[in-house]
């Protein structure tokens, strides 16, 4: 027997969730909530969903056995703790939280509870990220000696209409966010392959110095004055890090990761991917196997094509994606984030169907934000380094 779920935020980017959470088998309901009638109403009617609510406090009282929360990021980490205390698994869109305080309730809430908690980060899945998590358990890297990951995304490349539309007329109070409250695209590209987290961090910024002068507004609720955030991290390896989380910069956008052990490593240039080995005799052209183009998932004449009305194409995946785990039912529909929505709903729905752990758990999620929290911190006092707190993994050790 599967899962009945509810989906709490039905913006833009639930969009291309919607339909895959109708779509596995393991849900047997999916149900709507937004405190947004009008559009609450449009997209039950697109996507042919008939049962919706009104609020979170409504669909935290339904019989749903799961709740995906895809609102507008502050209030990820106390909706997530008002879901799990009502009794339901949790599936986040990120970040998980937005303060220590919020992620220690978090943590809190799932040990308390015993609860399935997914934090939805896409980096986990991406092609580079598989790449390297392979390469590093079979040992090829060697021991890790540096890291180096980035989130590049200027605000002219739709951060200003996104900010209006979570904050209506008063959006620029709400504008400008410091980048490393936001930093786990980056930090989990290299925490999830090698396992090591932060335990200190040195953080430092730019000052913005944009026309608009939103930054600088004396009613901004953030008080921040960085467009642009860079974190040094010490890791619990004995390697060293730096992620960059940058908002105002001259770049088409990317996420993307280098990752370099004593024996060989991976490296993202201008122009491609590559493995590298120090004995110069190797050095490996990723691209075509990390490239995001679809994979053929069965033979051209598969009956599964009559049903889903495609050529049983897995959208959006590359060679390194292990599509063979995913449901049937996904082939042909639609991904994002260089093939990680698919797996993103289907690791989910499976942790609360067998009370497996998920990939990407509370205790994962935290060691993907608390360094930017603190590395916030740090940059606003002058670089300082400072000792990252840290929640475990879990297993009662650390």
């Amino acid at each position: 027997m599967g899962i009945r779920l509810g989906i709490c935020g039905t913006g833009a980017f639930a969009n291309s969730f919607i339909p895959l959470f109708k779509a596995h088998p393991e849900v047997d309901h999916v149900v709507l909530c937004d405190l947004d009638a009008e559009k609450l109403a449009e997209k039950s009617a697109r996507f042919g969903v008939p049962d919706t609510y009104p609020s979170l406090d409504a669909l935290c009282i339904s019989n749903v056995d799961a709740i995906a929360i895809i609102t507008q990021h502050h209030l990820h980490g106390p909706q997530a703790v008002q879901a799990l205390r009502s009794g339901k698994h949790v599936y986040s869109a990120v970040p998980s939280a937005v303060t220590l305080e919020e992620i220690s309730e978090l943590v809190k809430a799932v040990e308390e509870t015993g609860l399935t908690y997914m934090i939805g980060e896409t980096s986990y899945y991406y092609p580079c990220t598989i790449y390297c998590r392979d390469r590093f358990q079979k040992g090829n890297f060697g021991h890790i000696v540096y890291g180096e990951a980035e989130y590049y995304h200027d605000y002219s490349h739709g951060l200003y209409a996104v900010a209006q539309w979570r904050h209506g007329e008063k959006w620029k109070r709400y504008f400008g966010s410091p980048p490393l409250h936001y930093p786990t695209h980056s930090t989990s590209m290299i925490v999830s392959v090698t396992g090591a987290r932060a335990t200190h961090v040195s953080g430092m910024g730019f000052v913005d110095r944009h026309e608009d002068n939103l930054y600088a507004s004396e009613d901004n609720v953030w008080k921040n004055p960085f467009s642009n955030q860079t974190m040094l991290c010490r890791m619990s390896d004995g390697s060293m890090a730096r992620f960059n989380e940058f908002r105002r910069i001259g770049h088409p956008g990317t996420v993307g990761m280098s990752l370099y052990g004593t024996d060989a490593g991976y490296e993202e240039q201008v122009q491609g991917q590559v493995w590298i080995t120090k004995d110069r005799k190797t050095c490996v052209d990723l691209t075509a196997d990390l490239s995001c183009e679809g994979v053929l998932a069965a033979p051209a004449d598969d009956p599964m094509g009559a049903v889903t009305g495609d050529d049983g194409t897995h959208q959006g995946g590359s060679p390194v994606h292990p599509v063979h785990l995913l449901p049937r039912e996904f082939i042909g529909l639609g991904n994002g984030h260089k093939g990680a929505h698919q797996f993103l709903v289907h690791d989910f729905v499976t942790a609360c169907v067998t009370g497996e752990t998920p990939p990407n758990d509370v205790w994962q999620a935290a060691r993907y934000l608390v360094p930017g929290l603190v590395a916030h911190q740090s940059a606003m006092n002058g670089g300082v380094l400072m000792e990252v707190p840290d929640f475990g993994d879990g297993t009662g050790q650390s």
